[in-house]
């Protein structure tokens, strides 16, 4: 709209989705007399009407806008990976009691989700059995939802942060995109910051002094952290962390893909891995 017109210009009063794709869109150069406009343009009888309309408009705006948000593909993709983890926490979890209550009827009883799901095929002889049996059926059945989650997760991935997946992998791309709230917010994090993104127990400690400042959170996963000698394992974090904020703030900006990413990520690790090497 032009600096000189109303958001409620050419809106009807009634419809208040119109009204909220006006608030959403418009836009003024500097502020005027809105209230009085509204009346002498018919929106409204008296301000105190076009202050409500405003309101109601108002809160349509933000309910859609918000709709939107959760509805965007790095939210879905936040909610898969938690859900993935959630899944595989209790499956593990779940196992442990069937193991332990396997443990009292048969003697060749064994432990973990592999157990259960071979348990959760056999006949039961008795009703407490019968429990045992379907107990082991709803782990089994927690481990293929989270298979499913995962490689909905790795297919989806690459798709929402191209570069991030690309230096990450799909899984702990999606990590970080759910320890930060989503991608534009985990594109505007510092590089320190994505570095220690699932230590915040130890940071909190380190910041209250009773333990050392954490090197890294949860791209400890990562391959070229893990995989260098503890003595160099903070600037490899460092680099890994460096290029995934770059990769986070491409594909929330752009979106193009930058295999040259890779690369450069490549020759860093290799000469931070080399030292340890050397010594």
């Amino acid at each position: 709209m032009d600096s000189d017109d109303g958001w409620f210009r050419g809106v009807d009063p009634d419809d208040e989705r119109a009204a909220a794709t006006a608030i959403a869109d418009g836009r003024a150069e500097e502020p005027a007399a809105w209230p009085a406009t509204a009346v002498e343009s018919g929106f409204a009888p008296a301000e105190a009407t076009y202050y409500e309309r405003l309101r109601t408009a108002t809160i349509e705006a933000a309910k859609t806008g918000v709709t939107e948000r959760e509805q965007a593909d790095d939210q879905q993709l936040v909610h898969a990976i938690r859900s993935l983890d959630d899944c595989e926490r209790t499956a593990n979890e779940l196992a442990e009691r069937v193991a332990e209550w396997a443990g009292t009827r048969f003697d060749d009883a064994g432990t973990g989700v592999e157990y259960a799901r071979e348990l959760a095929e056999r006949e039961p002889d008795d009703p407490a059995q019968a429990r045992l049996v379907e107990l082991a059926s709803r782990v089994a059945g927690l481990a293929e939802e989270a298979a499913t989650l995962r490689q909905y997760v790795e297919t989806t991935t690459p798709d929402v942060a191209p570069n991030l997946a690309a230096l990450a992998g799909p899984v702990l791309a999606a990590r970080l995109l759910s320890l930060a709230g989503g991608l534009e917010t985990l594109a505007k994090k510092p590089s320190g910051t994505v570095q220690v993104l699932g230590a915040e127990d130890a940071l909190f400690a380190h910041l209250q002094g009773s333990a050392p400042s954490p090197k890294h959170g949860v791209i400890y996963t990562h391959e070229y952290v893990r995989g260098t000698d503890p003595e160099h394992r903070g600037s490899a974090a460092r680099a890994l962390a460096g290029k995934l904020s770059i990769a986070a703030r491409i594909d929330h900006y752009s979106g193009d893909r930058r295999p040259e990413l890779a690369a450069e990520l490549d020759e860093r690790i290799e000469a931070i891995q080399s030292r340890g090497e050397s010594e």
